[in-house]
């Protein structure tokens, strides 16, 4: 692929002055420190509020470590990937949009280089922010609550972010197709629709790319049916390089849009 180490040395140096490798990451930490934080301290928040009757008692739920971790990929499932989707989704559009991309298209450089070095950048990003999420999340639980089994926490962690490997690559490819304002609602429609379908419906069917992070959880639970989660797995790589694929073919449709 032409040009793709001078395209991918562009896309960390931008990521890097616009503050993507800390900020999104800052995010996800919040967000991973935030249930075992709240859960603990439950009754302390309550009675530093005020207005708590007298005598008054919650029955907190005993919680596992692996109940807190869930509840934290529950957070990464809606805020966090809201923030990744909506910094990422007029990668290419915008560029296309703002006459950008022109600059690039008039060099020898291929579309796959260019597609592929934002997808690397921006799967750098998810990687550092999943792991900032998870580490806060695991520290303050353990630290709390308990501990957890070393083998099964990272097969947790490496099945989430095949499913943000997932997301990227649709995300990218819809803005590769279309202009960022039709890009921003065909991805969020297929991510978040697609979450709320599978969790109202999914008992249906056991092999989906949306199984993934509910999966991670349960390989921690010692519960998961091991030929659905590889048949779930398989299906996500292959329609993550479907998306990268299509990607690449409607940017090279799309460069004669590119505004002048």
């Amino acid at each position: 692929m032409r040009g793709f180490t001078v395209l991918l040395q562009k896309e960390f140096r931008e990521a890097w002055r616009s503050w993507k490798f800390l900020w999104i990451p800052l995010v996800f930490a919040l967000l991973g420190m935030s249930d075992p934080l709240t859960n603990y301290y439950m009754m302390d928040i309550l009675n530093a509020v005020g207005n708590v009757p007298e005598g008054f008692e919650m029955l907190m739920p005993e919680l596992m470590p692996v109940d807190l971790l869930q509840a934290s990929i529950g957070q990464f499932q809606t805020i966090g990937l809201l923030v990744l989707m909506a910094t990422f989704v007029g990668a290419i559009s915008k560029e296309r949009a703002s006459g950008m991309a022109t600059l690039l298209y008039v060099r020898p450089i291929s579309f796959g280089a260019y597609f592929m070095s934002k997808f690397i950048v921006m799967s750098t990003v998810g990687l550092v922010s999943i792991l900032a999420g998870f580490t806060a999340s695991v520290y303050y639980t353990v630290v709390l609550y308990g501990t957890f089994e070393i083998g099964t926490l990272m097969a947790s962690f490496f099945t989430y972010f095949s499913w943000l490997l997932f997301v990227i690559a649709l995300t990218l490819m819809m803005s590769a197709t279309f202009k960022t304002v039709v890009a921003t609602a065909c991805a969020f429609a297929v991510i978040f629709i697609g979450q709320i379908l599978d969790a109202l419906v999914g008992a249906f069917w056991t092999i989906s790319p949306w199984k993934l992070p509910v999966y991670g959880v349960q390989l921690m639970r010692g519960i998961m049916e091991m030929s659905d989660y590889w048949w779930s797995l398989s299906i996500t790589f292959v329609i993550t390089i479907i998306c990268m694929s299509i990607g690449i073919l409607t940017m090279k449709k799309n460069a004669s849009m590119t505004k002048i």
